[in-house]
């Protein structure tokens, strides 16, 4: 086969004919221009990146169908009528008309030497034409630096380049690519015969006779004998080529895996195609980079840059390197992945490769704050010195050289820096600022997902919940068609956490089961998932103390080691594991863990935020066993960096530990004046076991109030009066609280909160005399607790 021509290309140089021999009607010449310029331009500038995931391969799988069958042709010009408007006569007879009169080998050389008529002529032509006293031709002209003009004259460029050999084997493949409409045109035009697809042959069959069958055996091989049996397809190493390009665009760009029906049929062209070009041992890498296959992506690797290096002296022997680096590290290699990068730094260096040189500095950055401990020793003889001082250099050098995406990821990974840190949120804002500027300015939209995910960080810092989730809302419904998929699977999990954490359950696992699933095929994503999913199911069933079944899912999130899955998630798992020991009741593996845990963060200079949720957790284990005044310290510390770091969610936590060691002090007043001023900013979490926690705190505070009031009720008649009245306003608002938590509590149905302010409710009706309420509460306690055993068997 050709290494550019094939029967297609021939249908849609027909196709341009009838286009410019103004045969095209009104109605029907934007889809024509359209479908032309789908085959002819970048799939970028005719197919927009705004796009829906399922619908990104469609521009592979049209390539495809038009090199195997003529149908899209007809598809797209069946339902209009011919200019002449004819009776009957569509466009599509046309386009036939125009395929059937290349009825010979010497008709398709006759067609393509009258090509450069359809293009407009040049001014030295036209002068020559002047001088001959010929008019200049008239009607639709083609330029010749347009999309049509230059495919125009490399088609005729290619025929003329062609052997005669190829000549001949691209006219019989297109012969077969005509066939399935003889049947139509047959009924069209009844002069047809079963020799009319070859005008020779049907010339001379009155001169040969019966050997005019054996001749046609001669000429089109077995071609004839075959039939609809011939699997091969008529491919060129062009198309070949831009399907390659494509799909490999498609996995870098999106992170995604071609389907499996549309590369199976790539498989099958790539079969029929007489070179196999080198990109696809790269295609293969990286689809089974994507698919998790480490053996087999090692392999493809190798072998395409061992072509590499044959045919280019070495000269992208530092790419390689930085590919099997980032191969190294997703699949757990992580001390090879070093050394290897180190080498590609060291080749960039050489080489003078600027752009790899900062790639490969961003990306030991980044791995530096997963694995800190595999580059602490790197750190400290580095001449960049601190991870900060390394990002301005980052930043500068992208700025110097005009590496948009880096500079506007080394301005991202600063915010997020800083924040993590504790240091000014301001500053972080201005990072923030700052690089959406230059999103927006060189359009980077793919950049939209890093860029949002950083705003919605901010955004959950502040306590401002509603901010985030709209700015989760405002990603996918805006910004998802244009962005790599592994930002749409992490903001897509983190609005069905903010989900979760209402309650919502049945939502937030609805989000995650609308995610593409081709793309989740990938190994990574695929990974995500399931991990975030069994995170969810855990929680829930946490709180519906269903501890039989949170003990399996938290074995199987427990099994997998913290440097092969995402370091935001490692925090969750543990998070979770410290919540069933404390359900358990094993509070010396509590405190064991989370002291680790501790320990650890401080080592490697963990987030702050991450600091305060383990010192509150330890707090809260000591209030859980009892002892909740050994927590006074270790609250006013997380209280203190949460308030230096502008951590207000945490905050707000830290005063209901604060509030629950001052209640159990007897400081019940100040206890209820501190959950009076955190309530309202608290429900702007949106979180409710938090919201619920503290309105119980201040449930306990008001009884404790009431308790003082009733105390003195004897020290006099007015004093007692006024005593009792204050007694019965505590227990009211008491009770009010009560309500609120055991609503909230109710949302996220947390089995063993419900029934702690079931309780709480009963004990407070008979005090206040209630016994009928009292009773229903219990009622109630009862019931819970039955529902909640018979989920567990």
């Amino acid at each position: 086969m050709s290494r550019y021509l094939t029967p297609a290309k021939i249908g849609l140089l027909a196709l341009i004919a009838l286009y410019t021999e103004e045969a095209v009607p009104n109605d029907a010449m934007i889809p024509v221009i359209n479908f032309i310029s789908s085959h002819l331009l970048d799939c970028d500038l005719v197919n927009p990146t705004s796009c829906p995931p399922a619908e990104r391969w469609k521009k592979a799988g049209s390539i495809i169908e038009l090199i195997v069958s003529i149908r899209d042709f007809e598809q797209l010009l069946g339902p209009f009528a011919a200019a002449d408007r004819l009776p009957g006569r569509r466009l599509w007879d046309r386009f036939l008309e125009k395929l059937w009169g290349v009825d010979s080998l010497h008709a398709m050389l006759e067609f393509f030497d009258r090509l450069p008529l359809l293009l407009a002529k040049t001014k030295e032509e036209l002068r020559r034409m002047g001088r001959r006293g010929e008019e200049p031709p008239s009607g639709i002209l083609l330029s010749r630096g347009s999309p049509f003009g230059v495919f125009v004259k490399r088609a005729q460029l290619e025929f003329t380049r062609l052997r005669f050999d190829h000549a001949a084997e691209l006219w019989q493949t297109f012969v077969k690519y005509r066939q399935p409409t003889a049947g139509y045109w047959r009924r069209r035009d009844p002069k047809l015969s079963r020799l009319s697809f070859d005008s020779v042959l049907m010339t001379g069959e009155q001169e040969w006779g019966t050997g005019t069958d054996a001749l046609a055996v001669v000429a089109y091989g077995n071609m004839l004998l075959l039939g609809e049996h011939d699997d091969t397809l008529p491919v060129s190493t062009d198309d070949i080529e831009s399907l390659m390009e494509f799909q490999i665009e498609q996995m870098q760009r999106y992170g995604n895996r071609m389907p499996p029906e549309l590369r199976d049929r790539f498989l099958r062209l790539l079969k029929d195609s007489h070179i196999i070009p080198s990109l696809s041992h790269y295609l293969n890498f990286s689809d089974s980079w994507r698919s998790g296959d480490y053996s087999t992506s090692f392999d493809y690797l190798h072998r395409y840059f061992d072509y590499t290096m044959q045919n280019r002296d070495r000269l992208f022997y530092q790419y390689a390197l930085m590919n099997l680096a980032i191969v190294q590290s997703d699949f757990g290699c992580h001390k090879e992945a070093v050394a290897t990068m180190l080498e590609t730094v060291s080749t960039a260096r050489e080489c003078r490769d600027t752009t790899c040189l900062n790639f490969a500095l961003n990306w030991f950055f980044h791995f530096g704050r997963t694995h800190p401990d595999l580059v602490r020793e790197l750190e400290d003889s580095s001449m960049l010195g601190s991870g900060k001082e390394s990002l301005a250099f980052l930043r500068l050098k992208a700025k110097e050289t005009g590496m948009w995406i880096l500079w506007t990821s080394a301005l991202l990974s600063e915010a997020k820096l800083g924040m993590a840190n504790g240091e000014s949120v301001a500053t972080a804002l201005e990072h923030m600022v700052r690089s959406s500027q230059i999103i927006v300015q060189r359009n980077m939209k793919t950049m939209m997902g890093a860029q949002l995910s950083m705003a919605i960080s901010m955004w959950d810092r502040l306590g401002l919940a509603h901010m985030s989730e709209m700015t989760c809302n405002v990603f996918m419904r805006c910004h998802v068609r244009n962005s790599v998929f592994d930002d749409e699977l992490k903001i897509a999990c983190r609005l069905a956490g903010l989900q979760a954490g209402k309650g919502r359950y049945e939502e937030a696992f609805g989000m995650l089961e609308r995610m593409d699933s081709n793309s989740l095929r990938s190994a990574k994503p695929n990974q995500y998932w399931h991990i975030y999913r069994g995170i969810l199911k855990l929680r829930r069933d946490l709180h519906r103390n269903d501890l039989e079944a949170a003990d399996v899912l938290l074995s199987q999130l427990l099994q997998m080691s913290p440097s092969d899955i995402e370091p935001s998630l490692v925090f969750v798992i543990d998070s979770l594991h410290l919540e069933a020991l404390e359900r358990r009741g094993n509070y010396a593996a509590a405190f064991t863990k989370v002291d680790g845990l501790i320990s650890k963060l401080r080592e490697d200079n963990g987030d702050i935020s991450l600091r305060v949720r383990l010192l509150l957790a330890k707090a809260h284990l000591f209030s859980s066993s009892g002892r909740p005044e050994k927590g006074f310290a270790i609250v006013m510390r997380a209280a203190s960096m949460a308030w230096r770091s502008r951590l207000v969610a945490l905050l707000w936590q830290a005063i209901g530990a604060l509030a629950s060691i001052l209640n159990s002090l007897g400081e019940f007043a100040a206890a209820g004046d501190l959950l009076m001023a955190a309530l309202p900013r608290c429900l702007e979490t949106d979180v409710s076991y938090v919201a619920g926690t503290l309105y119980s705190l201040l449930a306990d505070a008001r009884m404790g109030q009431a308790g003082e009031s009733g105390s003195g009720s004897g020290n006099g008649s007015g004093v007692g009066s006024r005593g009792a009245i204050e007694r019965t306003e505590f227990l009211a608002k008491a009770n009010e609280a009560l309500s609120f938590a055991l609503k909230y509590f109710s949302d996220i149905e947390d089995v063993e909160k419900q029934c702690e302010m079931l309780a709480k409710k009963a004990t407070l009706m008979k005090v206040v005399g209630d016994r009928v309420l009292a009773e229903s509460y219990a009622a109630k306690y009862t019931g819970i607790r039955k529902a909640a055993a018979a989920r567990q068997v």
